[in-house]
């Protein structure tokens, strides 16, 4: 079978994956068995191929991205228009849809590669993860799985080569005081007068305590989202919740925030409030901040292969799992926003079949020199 770089990107962007990757999955899987690779299906969703000699010398290469996109899902439309509704002279060159570019066109480029590619030293490993948008789990667990001299991650990137991002969390603040008539409850015991105290907290934070700013990534980023409390407007509630997300930089992690920022809000909180930071699905894994060195042999060949920038990633992704083991970077076609705004997991998104067959053609040169 000759792989259809088109044809499987226009069947995935039309294969819904916001709610059940289940039929993406056997799409990927079934592409894979008629190009003559046997995938499997590990215990936490993902699908993995490889291509090489298991048992010979060389390096282990793998390619990463994920299956599952965000809703609602945008129905795939082919045309020759830019980001918005624009003609120009690549006629049909454009591909909207929800997973266009976040991460099915990333995908196709990779599956591509991967297929072309015959290594004559080492290993090639796909590796496709069920819940990137979500959990996280099936990266976090090939973090354990796997053993790898390097991954590229397949995200849009514009064709950039990507060797660091920020990692994320998100967890909530909970103020607590005494519940009353609002006509006797004193303002020291009032939570809801509390979050002047902790948004105050949450301006300092990084300069007075937090883990200052990273060469690469930059500063990190503390924001408030969401706040919960209250009744009535004549009651005051025993406790009110402020909602944040976090963007770290190395070395912090989600733990290692929570404890610090918890212990910076009771010294910034008078009493007699009390205040706790808690994360959001403790039990599940975020992703973590990374830095790879653009010196590394991946960053230069990959780099040399796409004429790409190298530069840091401006999102959250499943890199930062991989990078404590391996030089680590995120590559691919399409780009998170263009100069009219958001494009992935926007009603608009889109991406340029020219750029993922570029980003393939990228892929395969540079994975076939790394394990040639």
């Amino acid at each position: 079978m000759t792989f259809d770089i088109q044809s499987f990107h226009a069947d995935a962007v039309r294969t819904p994956s916001h709610e059940d990757v289940s039929e993406m999955r056997e799409l990927l899987c079934e592409t894979l068995r008629d190009a003559g690779t046997a995938p499997t299906v590990d215990d936490l969703g993902n699908v993995l191929a490889t291509r090489g000699d298991e048992a010979a010398d060389g390096p282990h290469v793998v390619l990463n991205t994920h299956i599952d996109t965000v809703a609602p899902h945008v129905p795939y439309e082919r045309s020759g228009g830019g980001g918005s509704d624009g003609e120009d002279s690549d006629a049909g060159d454009v591909v909207r849809g929800r997973g266009a570019c976040d991460a099915k066109g990333p995908l196709a480029a990779l599956l591509a590669a991967f297929l072309r590619v015959e290594p004559t030293a080492g290993k090639l490993t796909l590796a496709i993860t069920p819940d990137e948008e979500t959990l996280m789990t099936g990266a976090a667990g090939l973090e354990e799985e796997l053993e790898a001299d390097g991954y590229v991650v397949g995200e849009p990137t514009g064709l950039d080569v990507c060797i660091a991002a920020r990692g994320q969390c998100e967890g909530t603040i909970t103020i607590e005081g005494e519940s009353g008539h609002a006509a006797s409850v004193s303002a020291d015991r009032n939570s809801v007068f509390g979050l002047e105290h902790v948004l105050a907290a949450l301006h300092t934070y990084d300069e007075e305590a937090g883990p200052g700013e990273d060469p690469v990534l930059g500063e990190p980023k503390l924001t408030a989202t969401a706040l919960a409390g209250g009744e009535a407007p004549n009651r005051v509630p025993e406790s009110c919740q402020l909602t944040f997300d976090r963007r770290s930089v190395p070395p912090e992690t989600s733990e290692s925030f929570r404890a610090d920022f918890d212990g910076y809000l009771e010294e910034h909180v008078p009493d007699p409030l009390s205040v706790s930071v808690d994360l959001i699905r403790p039990d599940t894994p975020f992703p973590t901040a990374f830095v790879t060195d653009g010196d590394e042999r991946l960053v230069r060949t990959l780099q040399a292969a796409s004429g790409g920038e190298v530069r840091p990633f401006g999102a959250a992704t499943e890199a930062g799992f991989f990078a404590a083991d391996a030089p680590t970077v995120v590559f691919g076609p399409g780009v998170l926003a263009d100069e009219e705004g958001a494009v992935a997991h926007a009603e608009r998104e889109y991406v340029r079949l020219s750029e993922v067959e570029a980003a393939a053609d990228a892929l395969e040169e540079a994975v076939s020199e790394l394990l040639a």
